[in-house]
């Protein structure tokens, strides 16, 4: 199984790109996280957010890999603690099926990706750097691969 990262921006600080392939060159192949980055448009002060909002929707929906379960992270999803998300991974696992989980731009996810979307997760009720959120996510699929293996990192 591949869970493929799809995220709205590009040319992230050098913090970000080390700390996501930190976590993600530690899962194992079989746990595979790849980072697909989707273009975000340019936005100025006479932007029409929402028209580039759109734009960004539609080219996730294009980079999406065929029939994988898609996950959009968003703050009126689920909350999952650690353990809860450690549950989650394990069902995708048996699933044998892809999995994309989905990060918008600065304004969000596009209503059209989370209209496709199977599930919404949660990471905090905070509103977070969109830029952070690969890293707290890399971060915590291998923190709950980790549960699942009984490897010491989650203790």
């Amino acid at each position: 199984m591949q869970i493929h990262l799809c995220a709205v921006g590009q040319a992230m600080p050098n913090w970000v790109q080390q700390g996501y392939q930190e976590y993600a060159k530690r899962l194992p192949r079989e746990c595979e996280l790849i980072l697909k980055e989707i273009p975000a448009g340019k936005r100025g002060k006479n932007s029409d957010v929402a028209r580039l909002i759109k734009e960004e929707g539609d080219k996730m929906l294009l980079a999406l890999p065929p029939r994988a379960h898609l996950v959009s992270l968003d703050i009126p999803g689920k909350p999952w603690t650690t353990q809860e998300l450690a549950c989650q991974l394990k069902i995708w696992l048996e699933s044998g099926q892809n999995i994309a989980l989905l990060i918008g731009g600065p304004e969000g996810l596009a209503d059209a990706v989370k209209a496709k979307a199977q599930q919404s997760w949660s990471l905090s009720h905070l509103t977070l750097p969109h830029p952070m959120v690969r890293v707290i996510v890399a971060e915590q699929i291998y923190r709950a691969w980790s549960i699942l293996n009984h490897h010491p990192y989650h203790r």
